[in-house]
């Protein structure tokens, strides 16, 4: 999914100091340095996360085999989640914390989920090195980070796969490769949306991808314009092959979690085809990937 909306944040691990209970914070964390401190327990994990001067709280716990209640705390937003891998059935909520009232994710939300998700990323591991506490936080996180202002925050996710999410672990291979630049590409086509311009079928709608982390520049993605490749995102040209930032990966940019699948190809090649990340022509580009976030399993 879309790329990051800051720049790198810095990370420090904390193994001491306060704990948080569940939707509490203590003295010791509050005022407390930027960066992320985490502290892990037995199927369970708390932190507290700064940037630009404002903080978040989390939390993930499994209250029952394969069930984990998620909540993340800040600018007097409380995000919960109850992800329920067995069915593969999540409920997802946001209000505002003073009020207990529906609220919407703002551009300030996001940036600051943006954050909190590279933080996590740099931190965590990867695949079945993670325990699943933290594997749903940050996969929720990061579906928080891209959610739009224009799609309510309570809901419900389902995800099964091949009729919820269809893996593209395949495509995201080049040379026989997940990573690394390519000699010859392996195109999947085609990344499709719909929007004022018009339906799936129409080819200004459509880009041929190249999926997997394969190359960047200056965080963006690259496109193919007379033979040569160019740093940028064209807007709605006919089917340009494009590639790079890890284009059909679940997740915001190259972090979190290895998962490539349709509707997350779709979802970038809607942000990314001159719309932005909170663009309601996308609305059902983020819904449809958003089981998938939560749920497909790693390509490797």
């Amino acid at each position: 999914m879309r790329n990051f909306l800051g720049a790198a944040v810095a990370v420090m691990l904390s193994g001491c100091g306060g704990q948080m209970g569940e939707g509490g914070t203590s003295e010791q964390q509050v005022g407390a340095a930027e960066g992320l401190s985490l502290t892990r327990g037995q199927e369970s994990a708390s932190g507290r996360f700064a940037h630009g001067g404002v903080e978040a709280f989390f939390s993930s716990k499994q209250v029952e085999p394969g069930v984990f209640r998620l909540e993340v705390r800040h600018n007097g937003m409380t995000l919960t989640g109850l992800v329920d891998t067995a069915n593969g059935v999540s409920s997802l909520d946001g209000f505002a914390e003073d009020s207990g009232q529906d609220t919407q994710m703002l551009d300030g939300d996001r940036e600051l989920l943006t954050a909190l998700y590279a933080a996590l990323n740099a931190e965590l591991p990867a695949g079945t090195a993670l325990s699943p506490e933290l594997k749903y936080l940050r996969r929720a996180v990061g579906l928080w980070a891209e959610h739009p202002g224009s799609v309510q925050l309570q809901r419900t996710v389902m995800g099964e796969q091949g009729r919820g999410y269809t893996m593209l672990c395949s495509y995201a291979k080049c040379g026989g490769y997940y990573t690394g630049s390519c000699s010859t590409y392996n195109w999947y086509s085609y990344a499709k949306h719909d929007c004022q311009h018009g339906g799936f079928d129409l080819t200004g709608n459509q880009q041929i991808a190249q999926l997997g982390d394969h190359g960047t520049c200056s965080g963006d993605e690259l496109y193919l314009s007379n033979g040569s490749w160019v740093c940028g995102e064209p807007d709605h040209w006919s089917r340009p092959k494009v590639r790079g930032n890890c284009f059909g990966r679940c997740g915001g940019g190259c972090g979190g979690d290895t998962q490539y699948t349709v509707d997350a190809t779709n979802h970038d090649g809607c942000v990314r085809n001159g719309h932005a990340l909170a663009s309601a022509y996308c609305d059902d580009q983020f819904t449809s990937a958003s089981d998938d976030e939560l749920y497909a399993p790693d390509c490797y």
